[in-house]
């Protein structure tokens, strides 16, 4: 990859971190507002609500980081080490969250006819396509697994390279 394409990635992550923090600044605070002021249906989940959006938001930021974290690890080609893991599985686990925060929020929303029932199918769709995105993410940490030990045999056969030379 090359150090443009990194730079890119980098300022267009530094823009999505920077809007979530917004969201979880200014967004979150008035969405609670709205939310006090729309009825007693909505009132018994406000609480619930906001708890869900600002989670969704915390797991999306911590792939942000996880990524920005990986992009370091491509420029110094240290990605296909050990060290990779650790950030890829914390990219699944923020993934898994973001799908069950979307179930839950399509619990919170199914009750009572506060919207319509293809809004909370929809909310299931979207939760569903999230827990793909966590396999995909899975599959991407198998190959990085056999890519990790191809690197390994191949500086073994360097090394032995080395000393028959």
């Amino acid at each position: 990859m090359g150090k443009l394409t990194i730079l890119v990635l980098r300022i267009l992550m530094a823009g999505v971190l920077a809007g979530t923090l917004f969201v979880q600044a200014v967004i979150v605070p008035l969405l609670g507002a709205d939310l006090s002021e729309a009825g007693p249906d909505v009132a018994a989940i406000r609480v619930p609500l906001l708890a869900v959006v600002l989670l969704a938001v915390l797991a999306f930021q911590l792939t942000v980081v996880c990524v920005w974290r990986l992009l370091t690890m491509v420029r110094r080609g240290t990605v296909f080490s050990a060290g990779a893991f650790r950030w890829v599985d914390a990219i699944i686990g923020a993934v898994a969250a973001a799908a069950v925060l979307t179930v839950v929020l399509g619990i919170l929303l199914a009750p009572g006819e506060l919207v319509a029932p293809g809004i909370v199918l929809l909310i299931g769709g979207i939760a569903v396509t999230i827990a793909g995105v966590a396999l995909v993410v899975v599959v991407m940490r198998a190959l990085l697994a056999q890519a990790v030990a191809t690197d390994a045999a191949a500086r073994d056969l360097r090394s032995q390279l080395d000393e028959v030379i």
